[in-house]
């Protein structure tokens, strides 16, 4: 295979088709609340509630958060996430089915534990929350304290994503984020004894000062704490648009060969103690429901990465937050003083979006099943969609180039990604991007 050429190639993650790059301000809160208004009665949903404060900045960080000393901001903002929820709610026309409620930062748990419970019970009370739906957090194990964990269980939370990053001093020295095995042990036993044993890890390869053995010992210090998934990222180091990472010396990131062997070191690692590969970077216990979606063809992709959220609709909350209707793609304000000027204005903070075409719906669903099951037959998604075929043509000959070079096979109209290929998919993917080669390029390295 002759991967290499591409090892330093930016390219979306492609949680989203088209990319967040490519919506604009023609999708306004008027549009926003149309789409919400035509939400049929029993529309299978998630929410996305989205914090942006934490009390330090990790220098890799590439998420839209800020940094809160102090406790003022944060209720400030939980004001204005409880008036976004409101306005929400009152475009609705029905009561929507909602399976999923994901909370994302930042640091969710920055919240107080009393404010926590009482904003998933103002989610239950605005919509139809299942009884039995999944209710998800991303925590900072540096930051949880026993309280908060009550309150999490005490709001019905049942999966907790923990960032771990790297176990290495060095390179926790590198990325300002101390973070010890025996603390990162502590909360997950806290967890578990709470009653949430849904537990997930995120590491990340290609840090600053990070070495092919530090990868290896990190994993082997996670797998002795048992998560039931882990998710690997490679660090995207973009340092024109997250000024932090400017902390960051170039010269102590790894090259894109050094990334790739860290990379496929940590999945083997992960192979050998009997997790499943689910996609590009996540892995999974073979009873876990990520690899049993997957084995049935049923692993689906949105901004979290992969999920198993078979969901129509999924609405966001908060500075920045993203949702996706099924007319299109909806992001709110960026900047945390302007989304809670316009919630204060009795505003839909809709900053910008984009309205899906049938040929984004073709692409999109090319790109969701090579990302989800490294292959995908051509022909049996064009039959899915009322589009001309033969707007394939470019992406049909890029992928006979890509087929001499190693990264897909042919059976048929079935393309398929080969297992030393699968840290490509991304590349394999981006055949089926129309929107690629147009301005602006804020994407990652392939790998």
């Amino acid at each position: 295979m002759q991967a290499t050429p591409y090892r330093d190639e930016r390219l979306p993650r492609y949680t989203s088709y088209p990319t967040a790059p490519h919506f604009n301000a023609g999708i306004d809160a008027s549009c926003y609340s149309g789409w919400l208004k035509a939400l049929a009665a029993g529309t299978t949903t998630s929410l996305y509630v989205h914090v942006p404060f934490c009390r330090s900045m990790c220098w890799y960080c590439g998420c839209h958060t800020t940094v809160a000393l102090r406790n003022g901001p944060i209720v400030d903002y939980l004001a204005a996430l409880r008036g976004e929820i409101a306005l929400v709610a009152e475009q609705l026309s029905a009561p929507l089915d909602v399976r999923h409620i994901h909370f994302g930062g930042g640091t969710p748990t920055i919240l107080e534990p009393a404010d926590f419970v009482a904003l998933v019970a103002l989610l239950r009370q605005r919509f139809a929350v299942h009884p039995q739906a999944e209710i998800a957090v991303e925590i900072d194990p540096r930051r949880l304290e026993p309280v908060m964990t009550e309150a999490l269980a005490k709001a019905g939370v049942n999966r907790a994503s923990l960032g771990v990053q790297s176990f290495d001093p060095v390179v926790q020295k590198a990325i300002n984020r101390i973070q010890s095995v025996e603390q990162t042990a502590a909360v997950v036993t806290g967890l578990r004894a709470a009653g949430i044993g849904a537990v997930s890890f995120d590491l990340i390869y290609g840090l600053p000062k990070q070495t092919l053995q530090s990868c290896l010992d990190t994993v082997e210090q996670c797998l002795e704490l048992r998560p039931g998934r882990f998710s690997i990222f490679g660090y995207a180091h973009v340092p024109e648009f997250k000024k932090h990472q400017r902390r960051i010396a170039t010269a102590d990131l790894p090259d894109g060969e050094e990334r790739h062997e860290q990379a496929e070191a940590m999945a083997q690692s992960l192979s050998d103690a009997g997790y499943v590969r689910i996609g590009l970077d996540h892995f999974a216990r073979p009873d876990d429901p990520m690899a049993r979606a997957q084995s049935e063809g049923r692993l689906r992709r949105n901004f979290q990465g992969y999920t198993t959220d078979p969901c129509e609709a999924l609405i966001g909350f908060g500075a920045s937050a993203i949702g996706r209707l099924p007319q299109g793609y909806i992001q709110n304000e960026v900047v945390i003083g302007r989304y809670a000027e316009r919630i204060a204005d009795s505003a839909l903070p809709t900053a910008r979006g984009y309205r899906l075409t049938s040929e984004d719906r073709l692409r999109a669903e090319l790109i969701e099943r090579v990302m989800c099951d490294l292959a995908v037959d051509i022909d049996d998604v064009c039959a899915r969609h009322p589009v001309d075929a033969g707007i394939l043509a470019s992406s049909r000959r890029e992928l006979g180039q890509l087929a001499q070079e190693g990264l897909v096979s042919f059976d048929g109209s079935r393309v398929l990604l080969p297992e030393d290929a699968r840290l490509f998919v991304r590349k394999v993917a981006s055949v089926f991007d129309a929107h690629l080669d147009q301005p602006p390029r804020q994407y990652s390295r392939a790998v």
